[in-house]
């Protein structure tokens, strides 16, 4: 079960590391005023969603539900564990909005300002910090 663990925080941190800097590379894509620093931008938003996220993801959900399935009615049970799932499914409707943005980037159909970007980007703070002390702390 410790190595289960183990790769399952790898993935998350993986996963959070595309979380982090997607949106800020949106940030930067949306100043964009030169074609090819866009079509750069939407490169590394594709592969970065594509190789790192979306794979770091699906791993990490993957080893978080073999670890409940080990010990299903002590997690299901918990109010922590509970909530932090909700926090889980918010996350990954993040994700898939992300990829969503990325897509109309892609169109050269964005609508948002570089502004819109730096606050979206300030999002996964709240969905790292309440599942982690959740996780950690177990408060109810």
């Amino acid at each position: 079960m410790l190595w289960i663990k183990a790769f399952h925080i790898i993935a998350v941190v993986t996963w959070f590391a595309g979380i982090f800097y997607l949106p800020r590379l949106f940030v930067y894509h949306a100043a964009a005023e030169d074609t090819l620093s866009r079509d750069r931008f939407k490169i590394m938003e594709q592969k970065l969603y594509r190789i790192i996220m979306t794979p770091s993801a699906i791993v990490a959900v993957s080893l978080g539900i073999w670890l409940v399935a080990l010990n299903g009615s002590y997690f299901l049970a918990s109010h922590w564990f509970q909530l932090k799932m909700l926090f889980i499914v918010l996350l990954i409707a993040y994700h898939l909005w992300c990829g969503h943005l990325m897509a109309q980037f892609a169109r050269d159909a964005n609508t948002h300002s570089h502004k819109f970007y730096r606050l979206i980007n300030e999002i996964p703070v709240l969905l790292l910090v309440v599942p982690v002390i959740l996780v950690v702390v177990k408060p109810f």
